[in-house]
């Protein structure tokens, strides 16, 4: 089973950058595809971006197209997501899970799809 730990998250400005990382322990994460999501209080999660298991293929949500970029280290058994430019509408909890294949949806963005998610980390963007 493998465990997932949110960190990078914290207080920044509009127009700054922040980069997220998601650390996994008790197994590799080489094999799997991974997702970022987000939380805001009041709403579902919802998709952010996904990896695949080698980094070649990337896919993002259109709210974080061209300011967010998805990347992995799998000698660091880590995926990283570097916020740049956010906005005060980025501001929620943001997770990071495994895809674990289309056993429950065949949609890459479903959050239906990912397991082993992590605790979250809180990102807030001041205006």
């Amino acid at each position: 089973q493998v465990q997932l730990a949110e960190s990078g998250g914290g207080l920044v400005q509009a127009g700054g950058s922040l980069r997220l990382s998601c650390a996994a322990s008790r197994r590799t994460i080489s094999t799997y595809a991974m997702g970022w999501f987000r939380q805001a209080p009041g709403q579902e999660r919802e998709f952010v971006a996904r990896i695949s298991r080698d980094g070649g293929t990337t896919d993002y949500a259109d709210a974080v197209k061209g300011r967010f970029t998805v990347s992995r280290d799998n000698a660091r058994n880590t995926v990283y997501l570097h916020m740049n430019s956010p906005e005060p509408e980025d501001t929620a909890l943001y997770y990071c899970a495994v895809d674990t294949g289309p056993y429950f949806s065949s949609d890459p963005r479903s959050a239906r799809r990912y397991d082993y998610w992590g605790q979250g980390t809180q990102v807030t963007v001041s205006s």
